[in-house]
């Protein structure tokens, strides 16, 4: 089982915590790459005390180290720490998917941007990030993380639990059937609720919708960070909350937290229905491509 990694206490109050996601940036496909500049002066001009990216931090490195290396640098001009956990792009999807989670491709994202968890402990929190994508793999990797949480959650003590993955815990209802693409699948949600029942989890925060949202389940707050990339017209269905480029800002002061999605100026708001076919066209019927 993988080590927890701590980064040094935040002592300070209040903590504020920046969430980015969905990125989508890479060397070759540029098309969303202009929006680092204004994100990251944005970013010096907030003064996080954390960054958290919660996946899709590439285009696809999944399959291409250079999108990985590539984001990497952009990642280390960031003015604070950043914790991130990989997303659905970086690492693959579900069995059957056309791009589905494997070994290499873990072992890629560990070699070339670090762990894919995280705890991190502030005053009053323990801040836990997890890997999204081995939830419903039914495999050593998904055991082995479940294991990793139930240690994580048991070791917050009298601290307040927030969790930052990529894909949010459900889409339109707490209990609904499988969701596919988007959302975990019931049996991995149901284990995660039942950790949360056991625990004080105040906040769950999110990304890879590419819709901006806030709400409650029971005492949780849920919070849909918008992507920093692009948005989705036509190709998928409406969802709930918003469509707009930004991030989320997570002030985190005693036992409670507040989350305001913020509208990033400067920012282009991207449609990928405009340029699908030249950033992710269809695959070819063949296994993992070559770095």
């Amino acid at each position: 089982m993988r080590q927890i990694a701590f980064i040094p206490r935040i002592g300070v109050l209040p903590v504020k915590v920046i969430q980015i996601t969905d990125t989508h940036f890479s060397p070759s496909k540029t098309h969303f790459n202009s929006n680092w500049a204004p994100l990251l002066a944005w970013l010096e001009t907030g003064k996080p005390d954390l960054i958290i990216h919660t996946g899709d931090l590439t285009v696809d490195g999944a399959d291409h180290a250079d999108d990985m290396t590539f984001c990497m640098e952009l990642m280390r001009q960031a003015p604070a720490p950043v914790l991130i956990v990989p997303g659905n792009h970086d690492v693959g999807h579900l069995r059957g998917s056309p791009q589905p989670v494997t070994q290499t491709r873990l072992d890629r994202w560990l070699s070339l941007v670090g762990p894919d968890r995280f705890t991190c402990d502030i005053d009053g929190w323990r801040l836990i990030g997890f890997n999204s994508l081995l939830l419903g793999m039914e495999d050593e990797n998904e055991d082995a993380q479940l294991a990793w949480l139930e240690q994580a959650f048991a070791a917050a003590g009298d601290r307040r639990i927030a969790l930052f993955t990529h894909k949010p815990i459900f889409v339109d209802e707490p209990l609904e059937g499988d969701t596919g693409y988007w959302g975990i699948r019931p049996a991995p949600r149901a284990r995660l609720y039942d950790l949360m029942r056991q625990h004080d989890v105040g906040l769950v925060a999110t990304g890879h919708l590419h819709w901006a949202w806030q709400g409650t389940l029971n005492q949780t707050s849920l919070v849909w960070g918008p992507s920093a990339a692009f948005l989705i017209d036509t190709l998928e269905r409406e969802m709930p909350g918003e469509r707009l480029i930004g991030a989320v800002i997570h002030t985190f002061e005693g036992a409670t937290v507040s989350s305001e999605i913020v509208a990033v100026p400067g920012m282009t708001s991207y449609y990928i229905d405009d340029v699908i076919d030249e950033v992710y066209p269809k695959p070819q019927p063949a296994g993992e491509a070559a770095e």
